[in-house]
Parts: C-alpha cells; structure tokens; sequence
C-alpha cells in the first residue's frame, strides 16, 4: 500500500512538469524562433540555416535540460514523499498490531501537522480500546464472580439437602431463597442496563416537575434513612423545577442514586440533594457523607460492575450497575454525569438540558 500511494503521489508531480516543459518548448519554438527570424530578416542575414542550427541548438539543450529536471524532481519529490509517508507506514504497523489485539501500541506523534493530528488522534483511539477490553476482561470476571458465589452456595446447601447432612429447616430454606434472590436482583440489574442502553430510541419526553419527582422517591426511602439514622435535607431551586423528559427514566436514575447514597452513607451521616439552574441546563447533586472515593477510583465509577471498595460484597457496595446505568439514562437525554470526592463527602450529579 504505502508503495502504491508513493508512486501515486510521484506520478502526481509528472503531468505537471510535462505541461511546463511543453509551454517552454512551444514558446521557444513560436515566440523566440520567430523574433530570431525578424532580425535575420532586419539585418539581411539568410535565416534558412541560421534559423535551422537555432532551433536545433535550443532543442538540443531543452531535451537534455527537461531531462535533468524530470530527474532532480523525481529524486527529490521520491525523498520528500517517502519521509512524508514513513509514519503513515509505522501508523499501518501499529494497527496492525491493535487489530491482532495488542492495544498497548502507539505511534510516535513528531509534527503538528495533518500527519500528527492523525497519529495523536490514533493514539487516543487505541487508548479508548485498551481501557475498552480492560474493563471488558473486569466484567467477564465480576460477573463470573457475581454468579459463582450464590450459585456454589446453592450447590453445596441442595447437596447438603439431599444427602441428608443438612436439616430441612427454615433457615436453611431462607438463606436459600436469598441467595435465589441475589441472583434475581443480579439479573434484574443486567436487564435494567440493557434498557438503559437502548432508551435513546425510546424517549417519551414529557414536562414534570422535578424536584417533586425526586421528592416523592425520598419519600420511599425515608424509613430506611431513618432506620439508620441519616439525616436527610433537600434544597431544589425554584428556578430548576420544571423540565423536559422522559420522567420515568429520570425517576430510574433518581432512584439508582439515592440506592447508592443510601448504601455508602455511614449510620448517623447525611444526605443531601439539591437542584440549581445553569445556562441553558439544570444540575441536580446528590452529597452525602463517608470516607469517600479514592481519587484513583474516581475516573470508573460510572464503569460497568466498577466498585471502589474490594471486597466484591453485593451487600455492601451491589453489583456495580447502578451508577452505569444513571449514566446510560442520563446521555440518552443529552446530559452528563458526574463525581467528586473528599474525605467526609461523596457529591455525584447530573446535568439535563432544558
């Protein structure tokens, strides 16, 4: 390829020197042939031989001259061409090796030109991909984990069951029948990404009122707030109550969010959601106390199956779904999502145009 675009790009540069070549020769041919012969003519000199040995003199020396030119502009248009081309033919090499599956490959980025825009942005496309299939190999193993816990717990008690090590008692058919449900919620979670994957298509864009919305949704939430003693406030602008979208998509990620405050939020904490108008959009925080997220962990959060704490406790931190999927429902709106973290709060948000 890179063989085939060089003599392309040579071949390029051969009808233009050509039509110079010819310009030159026919303004010698017509223009100078033709004042040598007037002033043949105005000094009386007979032009027939003159006129002949002129034009073969000038020939002569344009021949060999359009020769040199075509050869020094081949040289140097193959050289020139060929430096140009050297990392075109590097970026081919680099994504060869992407495309066998090795994503930490770059191309080195050396001028600021079209060339290394395009290097720069091949760069940012193969770090999108290692990150891609990092995050791809985390789910395949946070979901094998997901499942393989309730399943092998399931496994050993029904053997248990049946081979008569374990009594049939309640206890052991409830902690069954939650296992069972960790893995109902586990899928209920999946189904409800998936959903939220595909709600761009589906938008039944409506006006509400928001802060009433997420009103009614801590309402529900209260008596588990309360049960730990989370002290719970709301402060919504006036000014950000009524919006344009699809309520209950938004009233899912609400939900999600506050699930997630209500999970992280320490016994006798805070929670706090509050609303504000910007320019041509309205912003919606959710703050609530704790340690915090480390700021390494900041940037995934909104990952898919992503935990910031290690334990891989669904009763402690979920599956890591929720925040993804306040982050699908949210830009399948037009709006953005978003974190920060200090030690003693956590604020998550979303943006929603108007």
């Amino acid at each position: 390829m890179k063989r085939s675009l060089l003599w392309k790009l040579l071949l390029i540069n051969l009808p233009v020197i050509a039509v110079i070549i010819a310009v030159v020769w026919l303004s010698i041919d017509q223009l100078a042939a033709n004042y040598f012969m007037v002033l043949m003519e105005k000094y009386m000199v007979s032009p027939t031989e003159t006129h002949r040995a002129f034009l073969t003199a000038v020939h002569y020396t344009l021949f060999w001259a359009s020769l040199a030119a075509l050869l020094i502009a081949f040289v140097l248009s193959f050289l020139l061409t060929r430096r140009v081309l050297r990392p075109l033919s590097r970026m081919a090499e680099a994504t060869r090796e992407v495309a066998a599956g090795n994503f930490s490959s770059r191309v080195e980025v050396g001028a600021a030109d079209e060339i290394g825009r395009l290097g720069a942005a091949f760069n940012r496309m193969a770090d999108s991909l290692e990150n891609l299939e990092r995050l791809r190999k985390t789910m395949v193993g946070d979901v094998a984990h997901e499942l393989r816990t309730p399943l092998t717990n399931l496994r050993g008690y029904l053997e248990g069951l049946s081979d008569g090590v374990i009594p049939p008692e309640k206890a052991t058919f409830e902690m069954l029948q939650a296992e069972i449900l960790r893995l109902v919620r586990l899928v209920e979670d999946l189904g409800q990404l998936a959903r939220a994957e595909a709600a761009r298509a589906y938008l039944e864009r409506q006006e509400f009122d928001l802060s009433e919305t997420i009103g009614q949704m801590l309402t529900l939430y209260r008596p588990r707030f309360e049960a730990r003693s989370i002290t719970v406030a709301t402060r919504f602008a006036p000014a950000a109550d009524r919006i344009v979208a699809d309520r209950d998509k938004v009233l899912q990620a609400v939900r999600n969010l506050i699930e997630n405050a209500c999970r992280y939020t320490p016994e006798g904490g805070r929670f706090t959601v509050s609303s504000e108008r910007l320019p041509g959009e309205i912003r919606v925080v959710f703050a609530n106390s704790g340690p915090g997220i480390p700021p390494a962990d900041l940037p995934y959060v909104f990952e898919r199956f992503y935990r910031a704490e290690r334990s891989r406790s669904r009763d402690a931190g979920g599956a890591g779904i929720g925040l993804s999927i306040v982050k699908e429902l949210i830009e399948a709106h037009g709006g953005s999502v978003g974190a920060e973290s200090a030690e003693g709060e956590t604020r998550v948000w979303f943006v929603l145009p108007e």
